[in-house]
């Protein structure tokens, strides 16, 4: 797990240091990775400068409350699904300053799975604010393992996600 931990640390060193010369700031919005993503992006020191919140919603009443998830959104599709994710990123955007939002949420294990939806099915969904509009990009994984590896595996995505979303500078 140390390797895993080192490898996480520098993926977050490196999405601090891309959000630093950007002059943009990150929010996260996370269901089954528990606070994971903003815990190692707030690891690095200096995060102060591109970090600006991160929203833990891990009930659908806090996904609703705490980012706008329309309940009827949740009704229809589910917790674990790419309408929530959308919702969470851009919510995440809508209620902070950041720039760029990721959102996760998705089924860790060892319960949880439905019909359709086994563990190890994770949405993603990254948020950029593009002027006065949002724009939203989502990608569906299916990781295998424990529960600790399919929290992991979701962070080490999120966090590479961030990386590839490099814009110009929105601030």
């Amino acid at each position: 797990m140390r390797n895993s931990d080192e490898d996480l640390a520098r993926l977050a060193a490196r999405v601090g240091r891309c959000l630093l010369s950007s002059r943009r700031d990150v929010a996260t919005a996370e269901s089954c990775t528990g606070g994971w993503i903003a815990k190692a992006l707030t690891d690095i020191a200096g995060s102060s400068q591109w970090f600006t919140e991160g929203f833990v919603t891990y009930s659908d009443e806090s996904k609703a409350l705490r980012l706008g998830v329309p309940r009827s959104v949740l009704a229809k599709h589910g917790a674990v699904s790419e309408p929530v994710a959308r919702a969470m990123a851009a919510g995440a955007l809508k209620r902070t300053h950041a720039q760029v939002a990721v959102a996760v949420t998705g089924i860790a294990g060892p319960g949880g799975a439905t019909p359709g939806k086994p563990v190890g099915t994770v949405w993603l969904a990254w948020a950029q604010r593009q002027g006065a509009r949002i724009h939203v990009a989502v990608q569906l994984k299916h990781f295998r393992g424990d529960r600790e590896t399919v929290r992991r595996k979701t962070v080490r995505t999120a966090l590479k996600g961030l990386l590839a979303r490099k814009s110009q500078p929105s601030r």
